[in-house]
């Protein structure tokens, strides 16, 4: 059997469809020859399953440590491997102690078959990787025999539906319906839905529309094993998404019930009271525009109460309804909620009803989801911002650059620092060096205002990062170099590398950070306020600024 060390892996990154951002990557193995069921088939034939399976996610976790991220890392296990004595996870966790990763941020993917393994047994190995602090998925769902029993009881944090339930979107109801059952039980749970292998944008506007807030597969980012994944999802809708809240009503939007306008108390009551009854119904005339809504709750208490049958059965629906309450599709999300909370109306649980730019009813959202949406995305930009200087962190870049990379894009990378910022600190004191970082963020966040496409990054201590456009450079410098710094009145001055990049010349943004290391330690070695720059594959250096300069110069790197 071929060792588990001579396995490559390819890592997918899995996407967020609010934000756009890449919330994990999944390692893939790929063997020299042959497929992994049937490396693992003849494993299990030779009663090593569990080894080389486990031999499998330690390989995993050593490629990934060559090019680490932040990211959860996703390791594939076979259901069969629950079974295996806990002991023979330990050179797992040596392995993720060497690589410093905690086992809190690795999610284990258990994938069929699990018919092998007794319900019983595999919850307590589910409960027993818990404890070790591991996270769960289950896999396959929709393609392999998980019972219902064991979804149920399993203590996972995430549900991947496969794609064989997903190819069946957008068109086919029954896809449609096991989609939206398993967010609704993902969501009473506290789980998370995620849609793989997505093939067509059809299915990626169709889970999105639906509610599934996670995604992975082909048409996002194909698995890869050189260089990252695009950071932002590059598709034509995605792409637009930058991190923060939703920027529509659209991306909350769900189906909605309808019935004509003419339609009966009785009509009404009899939809509200289905096994999967909605939480409101639209009526609409003839041309899809919405005339009246009704909330479930009150419609009910009203026609059944005393004699409320007797009096409302037969009669228009529209007596017992109220004046819709409409926003379109492209509003943003702010938008809705300012009408929510403007609003005189005692109905602040009730479906909206989204319209289109003539008032068709294309749909509704729930004031609960938009409110937890727009929460989630501020708390997640928020949990990202320096607390010093409010900006982002590296992540910003490196996003940019990757963008920027994809699509051929020449731009130029910098690094910025402070020189001699443990003399400031030890001379002017803490306070004085947090002011001085204060100022400096200020001034990049000023820049980037009224430099469109230029992005700042603040990664700590007294380093920035900004990516710009070429002809952006000039500017950046000119306002950063020509100011004269100080702390609490002693001097200070600055030093700034860049590595102008051509538009086939760099490959990932580690590339770039790793090139531009030895240029910051150039301009650090100019007196005063420096700026040197240099470019991919040469090691010649021009010292733009800095004492003692003579304007473009070559140095040794």
């Amino acid at each position: 059997m071929k060792s588990p060390r001579a396995v490559r892996f390819a890592f997918q990154p899995l996407y967020s469809l609010q934000t756009g951002g890449v919330v994990a990557h999944e390692a893939l193995a790929r063997p020299g020859h042959g497929t992994v069921p049937e490396l693992l088939a003849q494993a299990r034939r030779e009663g090593r399953l569990a080894e080389a399976d486990l031999g499998l996610a330690v390989a995993a976790v050593r490629q990934d440590a060559a090019e680490p991220t932040a990211l959860p890392l996703h390791l594939n296990l076979s259901a069969r491997t629950l079974a295996a004595p806990l002991a023979m996870f330990d050179d797992l966790l040596e392995e993720l102690g060497d690589a410093g990763r905690r086992t809190r941020d690795v999610v284990l993917e258990i994938g069929p078959p699990f018919a092998a393994v007794p319900g019983e047994r595999a919850l307590s190995g589910m409960r027993a990787l818990t404890e070790l602090g591991f996270r769960l998925a289950l896999d396959g769902l929709g393609r392999g025999d998980l019972p219902l029993g064991l979804l149920v009881d399993a203590p996972v944090d995430v549900v991947k539906l496969d794609r064989t339930v997903l190819r069946g979107l957008p068109d086919d109801a029954a896809a449609v319906a096991v989609v939206e059952a398993l967010l609704h039980f993902t969501n009473r749970t506290g789980t998370r839905l995620v849609a793989t292998g997505l093939e067509t944008d059809a299915q990626l506007e169709a889970v999105r529309g639906l509610g599934v807030r996670i995604a992975q597969g082909n048409l996002l980012a194909p698995p890869t094993a050189e260089g990252p994944a695009p950071a932002l999802l590059t598709r034509p809708r995605a792409a637009a998404v930058a991190p923060g809240p939703a920027k529509c009503v659209g991306d909350f939007l769900r189906p909605a019930t309808t019935l004509p306008e003419t339609a009966t108390c009785d009509e009404v009551r009899e939809v509200l009271a289905a096994a999967d009854a909605p939480s409101g119904v639209v009526g609409v005339d003839e041309l899809n525009r919405p005339r009246w809504s009704v909330d479930r709750t009150r419609f009910l208490v009203a026609v059944t109460g005393p004699y409320g049958h007797a009096l409302h059965a037969k009669r228009p629906a529209a007596r017992l309804a109220d004046t819709p309450h409409t926003i379109e599709a492209r509003a943003g999300a702010m938008e809705f909620l300012e009408l929510v909370t403007d609003a005189d109306w005692g109905r602040t649980g009730d479906d909206v009803v989204v319209v289109d730019e003539v008032g068709r009813c294309l749909g509704v959202v729930l004031v609960t989801e938009v409110v937890r949406g727009v929460a989630e995305a501020k708390v997640e930009a928020a949990a990202a911002l320096n607390p010093l200087t409010r900006l982002p962190g590296s992540d910003t870049v490196a996003r940019d650059v990757t963008r920027r990379i994809t699509i051929g894009e020449p731009f130029v990378a910098a690094w910025l620092d402070i020189d001699s910022f443990k003399a400031v600190n030890d001379t002017a004191g803490f306070a004085a060096g947090d002011n001085l970082i204060r100022e400096l963020g200020g001034a990049l966040t000023e820049l980037s205002g009224g430099l469109r496409r230029m992005r700042v990054s603040h990664v700590g201590g007294d380093d920035f990062l900004v990516v710009c456009d070429v002809d952006e450079i000039a500017t950046v410098a000119g306002a950063l170099l020509d100011r004269h710094w100080s702390a609490d009145g002693l001097p200070v001055t600055v030093s700034l590398a860049t590595l102008v990049c051509a538009s086939d010349a760099i490959r990932s943004y580690q590339e770039v950070s790793r090139l531009l290391a030895p240029l910051k330690k150039r301009a650090k070695a100019v007196p005063g306020s420096s700026w040197v720059l240099g470019r991919p594959g040469s090691d010649r250096v021009e010292v733009l600024r800095g004492i003692g300069s003579r304007g473009l110069q070559a140095a040794a790197g």
